[in-house]
């Protein structure tokens, strides 16, 4: 669908891996070379994915088409195309990413609905915050035993 995001909020900046720009990049240099087969009959819209004449990509024919094939030649299950967010913000948290940064790249309008949506990948990070807590006090414990809090040294 081409038009203006639902709010001003969905504008937003994402961060590219490198191996994701050469990867455009790459699709840049195809998509040139299709431009150039095509001639007139290109109608150029600048869209970074579009039809072999320029024009938007049906939907139906992505996830038909060319997502389960994919999916396919990949060994993978199938999964509606939505799932792809949910798959990156599910791997993102499990990463130890901070909510709130999830939160910004999905577009959400508030925290609430991250974590609501992702509280079984939260729940997970109990034993990590736990080993955190426990590294923490460790180092408040350390230091109380040096009154100087100098750092320990080995002869």
């Amino acid at each position: 669908m081409l038009g203006e995001p639902k709010t001003k909020k969905s504008r937003r900046t994402i961060r590219l891996t490198d191996a994701t720009v050469r990867s455009l990049r790459e699709h840049l240099g195809r998509q040139v070379a299709q431009i150039e087969r095509m001639g007139d009959l290109y109608k150029d819209q600048g869209l970074v994915f579009a039809s072999e004449v320029g024009m938007p990509m049906n939907p139906t024919n992505i996830r038909r088409r060319s997502f389960a094939s994919l999916l396919s030649r990949a060994d993978l299950p199938r999964i509606r195309f939505h799932d792809l967010r949910h798959t990156c913000a599910t791997l993102l948290l499990s990463r130890d990413i901070h909510p709130k940064y999830v939160q910004e790249l999905l577009g959400h309008a508030n925290i609430v609905i991250t974590l609501d949506t992702y509280s079984h990948v939260v729940a997970g990070m109990g034993n990590h915050a736990a080993r955190a807590m426990e590294d923490a006090l460790g180092q408040a414990v350390s230091s109380r035993l040096d009154p100087w809090n100098r750092p320990s040294s080995t002869v």
